[in-house]
């Protein structure tokens, strides 16, 4: 029989909210872990620890004048498992060397199991090779992950859940999409309908539209090039009703004008909702986007939003996906089950 848990831990574990029905399936007294931002979404981080109950720790991150980066860590944690939040967004390649940097740190300095915490996991959407002579990138930076002393990556709605497959070390895929369905429930009128801007975000869409009880609809898309796309065809019935289009990441925006357009054209109401976990609104995302048809963009905050789209986009809604990394992370550290996070509407088990 496994031993108790002393007072102090048992205390320890109520400050993660864990129920006390639960405390019993933790065989092992373990230390607690360690939480270090990088810098590129550090209100995420500071949000997370906040509801973790511990400090971030200190850290320090800067640029030679040739653009090397420096990376030191202030506390030691020898022994300590290490968490490192950072999402690998713009700019892309400087967020990912800092993030396998911090992990070369951690390792060096005899941290104990470490955990890249990766809200938004670049390089995802090349996962393939389209034509010949290209990389598989997202192939690439799993393996340098791992190669820098990562043992488990923890990401939210990867743009293709076959990533999953890369890493040949441990990887949990969360979701945000039952945290976005719960704040459309409470805004969207039952006249509305869920659309996939293409055909590859069905299961996406399916699982919107059994969270929330309401039609689907498919929008068909040729894509020219990397920066534009076409919408061919409207699959599903969209005639006088409200669309509430969901994709995991609002780019530059161009697929999400032409599908409301392509919308509108064929009948549907001009009061369309857009909803998507990674709100990147790269280039010109926020002028593609100020559209008189579009009444609320709702995204997350695994990435940190620019202010130019917080103040170019007045019907934009942020929600936040801290409580979700900090139930994951406490869930992680103390050996728990993470489908419980998912457990309940439908949502995929993790």
């Amino acid at each position: 029989m496994p031993a108790m848990p002393d007072d102090e831990t048992v205390a320890n574990m109520h400050t993660y909210n864990l129920p006390s029905h639960e405390i019993t399936e933790v065989t092992e007294i373990v230390a607690p872990p360690c939480l270090i931002s990088g810098s590129a979404n550090q209100e995420l981080a500071q949000a997370v620890a906040q509801r973790l109950g511990y400090t971030l720790l200190d850290r320090r991150i800067e640029q030679f004048p040739d653009g090397e980066t420096y990376v030191r860590v202030g506390n030691s944690v020898r022994g300590r498992d290490a968490y490192i939040i950072q999402p690998t967004c713009a700019p892309v390649n400087d967020n990912l060397f800092e993030l396998l940097l911090l992990l070369d740190t951690l390792r060096r300095a005899s941290a104990g199991r470490l955990t890249a915490i990766i809200p938004y996991y670049g390089y995802a959407r090349q996962d393939r090779k389209f034509i010949g002579r290209e990389p598989i990138s997202a192939k690439l930076v799993a393996n340098l992950l791992a190669a820098a002393g990562a043992s488990r990556i923890v990401a939210i709605d990867l743009h293709s859940p076959a990533i999953q497959g890369f890493f040949d070390i441990g990887m949990d895929h969360l979701t945000a999409i039952p945290l976005l369905a719960d704040y459309l429930r409470r805004a969207v009128p039952r006249d509305s309908v869920i659309v996939s801007p293409d055909t590859g975000g069905v299961k996406r869409a399916d699982l919107y539209a059994r969270l929330l009880d309401l039609p689907i609809a498919i929008l068909h898309k040729r894509r020219a090039n990397a920066r534009e796309v076409e919408m061919a065809a409207v699959i599903g019935d969209i005639r006088g009703k409200r669309p509430i289009i969901v994709d995991d990441i609002i780019a530059t925006g161009g697929t999400i004008r032409q599908a409301v357009d392509t919308l509108v054209r064929e009948g549907a109401r001009p009061e369309v909702r857009v909803v998507a976990t990674h709100g990147l609104f790269s280039g010109d995302a926020v002028a593609q986007l100020v559209h008189p048809a579009i009444a609320e963009i709702v995204v997350t905050d695994t990435v940190p939003i620019a202010e130019r789209a917080r103040a170019g986009l007045p019907a934009l809604h942020i929600v936040s996906v801290a409580e979700l990394l900090a139930n994951a992370i406490h869930r992680l550290h103390s050996g728990l089950s993470l489908s419980a996070l998912f457990a309940r509407d439908g949502a995929p088990p993790i």
